[in-house]
């Protein structure tokens, strides 16, 4: 084979989307195995096979990577339960709740050690905009409920401040609730928030 084809048949730079998500799963993987302080930048690039500029083209520290890795989650999270309403009659706002409820529990359970990495063992305030993010989308569904006559709610940004770290708080309970279970969690939640939403 001359020079001219080994330099053709030379596999191309990956795309900038697909060394962005090797990266993200390296440090990701690294997070959960060693934790956060104890991972390194040198760890993240020789896990992803990459040069330590490659990191820095993307992130400007490790505290962005598990920034980005923060809102993949989100996405993730938020996706499942958006399709899963979807999939409900447009008017059907307590089919909705029901399902928020339900999969928030699966959601949780499904990646419990990475979302306990992410938002509870390096990352803990009063407000950020991941969590924003999950109250807006239970806010937006109460007040089209309301919109509809569903439910009367006229406090919208409290209710689903109390709906969104209350079923938080129960499913960080999974492990020792002799009440429930992550099978049961999700219709007694429902049953629970209804209540709030008469």
């Amino acid at each position: 084979m001359s020079l001219e084809e080994q330099i053709t048949d030379k596999p191309r730079t990956k795309p900038a989307e697909v060394r962005l998500e090797e990266l993200m799963n390296a440090a990701e993987a690294l997070f959960l195995d060693k934790g956060f302080d104890a991972t390194t930048v040198s760890d993240i690039v020789k896990k992803a096979g990459v040069a330590k500029g490659t990191y820095y083209h993307y992130f400007s520290a490790k505290t962005d990577v598990l920034d980005a890795l923060r809102t993949r989650y989100m996405d993730w999270y938020l996706n499942k339960i958006d399709n899963a309403m979807d999939a409900c009659s447009q008017q059907d706002h307590r089919e909705k709740l029901k399902q928020w409820c339900e999969i928030s529990v699966i959601a949780y359970v499904e990646k419990q050690k990475l979302h306990d990495m992410l938002f509870h063992q390096v990352f803990h305030q009063s407000s950020n905009i991941h969590e924003n993010r999950a109250l807006q989308q239970i806010q937006t569904l109460l007040i089209s409920g309301t919109e509809n006559k569903t439910w009367h709610v006229t406090q919208p940004e409290l209710t689903s401040t109390l709906i969104y770290h209350g079923m938080h708080a129960a499913v960080d309970n999974l492990g020792h609730s002799e009440e429930y279970t992550a099978k049961t969690l999700g219709n007694m939640l429902y049953q629970q928030f209804t209540q709030l939403l008469k």
